[in-house]
């Protein structure tokens, strides 16, 4: 609760506290902390959880990141775990790296407050940065020297090994020691718990290259960083903007757009995508407008698109990049671009359409041909049928012809679905059938957590192998095992054996159904009708799988049983 509450403003309400939630725009309180329980639970977007998934979820961190934040506020000492020799080397050579990259970083911000720091500090200026953003984002200034760092970190007393390690200094037999960054701006690069793993620096003038940034070290894989990201995964927003420079993620921060990141002097990889995952399920692409910017656009769509990422891209003309057109039209402006930002996939056949011209006959037929090809990637049928409905609409396309077209290539890909399959003439369950009986599985889990008393009227008529649904059945076999040694529920320490975040979610859900309000007669009359549809679905499902005759007598008799049920209270 304390923890909570220091993030939240919560008001109590019964048994319970109320707030706004943290995790979705909202203007009503929905977001409920229980203090009996030891969770929350969000009615408006459902999240939920302990305070360790909280932790996670506000802060972005990894479980072992919650707990040792958690910890060091609680002023707990954690047992540092056994480490070998070996392992123990490893760790000090990683503090000892980092520590020299943020004397580093800290002697930059030095050199751009000094007389020799005044190029930069225009060069700085004249991109309209404010001393605000200078600071946050601990921007520097290399001298014109080509060993003045060299020497400053001799004085500081570090070894040879380690600079050279650090990838700050280059070693030569006949040159000597020399900077790899000298009379650059300089832009610290952080990982995602803010410590300095590496640099970029930008020349001041015209000389090549424009950009350098530090070598892969034991700290620094730029395949597997995103600058700005350790702002940008604390931001609050749905998604987060890929940009392709320092200066464009800078300039959308300084103008409020906190969840702009970009690639380090290399093309989006597949580990950046697997580091975005992390933190948000869309992105928006916001590179140059220029040939460049499109053809890195196109090489890191289908990337976001194996990661599991939603991905739209974001038009500038007459702009060339983000910095360009926040400068010229302002942050609402841009606001309404990225509101406007195009689905990717549009987006890929927009870029196809440009080999094509579509006012000749054969120009047309051989576009359409490609762009069928591409309706393949979608291997849900639902999907593919949505975007092929798209494609019809926007260019005039009958959709059965396109739908022929594609399946002439494909022959129609299968839908992927985990539901069993159906038996013949039987009828699919819509939103009301599944749903209905998932929501019927939580009333009970929640009347067990509100009403313990009830349980050997509900223990008598369901087992746990009558939820369905695999969570579900789960959290019931736990919810028994505590009813039976502590007559009640604790959902805190159910949700605790579950360490994905998603099955604690939907633990949190399990505990949070609205059970009804009603005197006791009409309070058993509900819970008969729910532990009837709880029971008659598992034993659908089970005459759906039966193969023997008599396995399928037994189920209809028991399925008649289910009208006389009777609800001892």
């Amino acid at each position: 609760m304390d923890v909570i509450g220091s993030h939240v403003k919560l008001t109590k309400k019964g048994n319970s506290y109320f707030g706004l939630c943290p995790f979705h725009n909202e203007k009503s309180p929905s977001f409920s902390v229980s203090r009996d329980k030891q969770m929350y639970y969000c009615f408006g977007c459902g999240a939920g959880g302990n305070v360790f998934t909280f932790v996670m979820e506000y802060e972005n961190y990894s479980f072992v990141e919650a707990v040792k934040y958690l910890a060091d506020r609680a002023g707990i000492q954690l047992p540092e775990a056994e480490q070998s020799a070996q392992q123990k080397a490893a760790r000090d050579r990683r503090q000892q790296l980092l520590h020299i990259n943020k004397t580093a970083a800290t002697y930059y911000v030095y050199q751009l407050k000094g007389e020799r720091g005044a190029y930069a500090r225009k060069y700085f200026q004249d991109r309209q940065l404010t001393e605000k953003t200078l600071i946050h984002f601990g921007l520097g200034y290399a001298n014109p020297y080509g060993d003045d760092l060299y020497r400053y970190l001799k004085k500081m007393k570090f070894s040879d090994d380690l600079i050279k390690a650090s990838g700050l200094v280059r070693f030569d037999e006949k040159k000597g020691a020399r900077d790899r960054f000298w009379n650059r701006a300089m832009f610290p690069i952080m990982d995602v718990n803010n410590k300095v793993i590496g640099f970029g620096g930008r020349v001041l003038g015209d000389g090549l290259p424009k950009y350098v940034n530090s070598p892969e070290t034991e700290l620094f894989d730029k395949s597997r960083n995103l600058y700005g990201l350790n702002f940008a995964r604390t931001s609050r927003k749905k998604n987060i903007i890929l940009c392709e420079g320092y200066m464009d993620v800078i300039s959308m921060h300084q103008a409020g757009f906190t969840n702009a990141v970009a690639s380090l002097g290399t093309a989006l990889t597949s580990q950046h995508c697997a580091l975005l995952k992390r933190y948000t399920d869309e992105a928006v692409l916001a590179y140059d407008s220029d040939g460049a910017g499109v053809k890195a656009a196109m090489r890191a769509i289908p990337l976001l698109r194996a990661a599991g990422i939603r991905t739209k891209v974001l038009h500038m003309d007459p702009c060339k990049d983000p910095d360009e057109f926040i400068k010229r039209f302002g942050t609402q402006a841009f606001q309404e671009r990225i509101d406007q930002a195009q689905n990717s996939f549009m987006f890929e056949i927009s870029v196809l359409e440009r080999d094509y011209d579509l006012n000749e006959p054969d120009e047309k037929t051989r576009f359409f041909r490609e762009a069928a090809k591409k309706l393949l990637i979608f291997d849900q049928e639902l999907e593919r049928r949505n975007y092929i409905e798209a494609l019809s609409r926007q260019y005039g396309i009958p959709f059965e012809e396109l739908n022929r077209l594609v399946n002439r290539y494909g022959l129609s890909l299968p839908e992927k679905e985990e539901a069993p399959a159906r038996q013949a003439g039987e009828k699919p369950q819509g939103p009301d059938g599944k749903e209905g009986v998932l929501a019927a599985q939580r009333l009970i889990l929640t009347w067990l957590c509100r009403e313990p008393s009830i349980y050997p009227a509900v223990r008598a008529h369901l087992s746990p192998d009558d939820f369905e649904d695999p969570l579900y059945r789960e959290i019931c076999r736990m919810a028994y095992e505590q009813l039976e040694r502590d007559k009640k529920v604790d959902p805190a320490r159910i949700m605790d054996a579950f360490e994905d975040k998603e099955k604690q979610k939907l633990t949190a859900a399990a505990f949070h159904a609205p059970v009804p309000e009603k005197d006791a007669a009409a309070g058993k009359k509900a819970l008969r009708e729910t532990i009837i549809r709880v029971r008659r679905n598992h034993l659908d499902e089970m005459s759906r799988r039966v193969k023997d005759l008599n396995e399928l007598q037994q189920i209809i008799k028991m399925k008649s049983e289910l009208q006389h049920l009777n609800i001892s209270l």
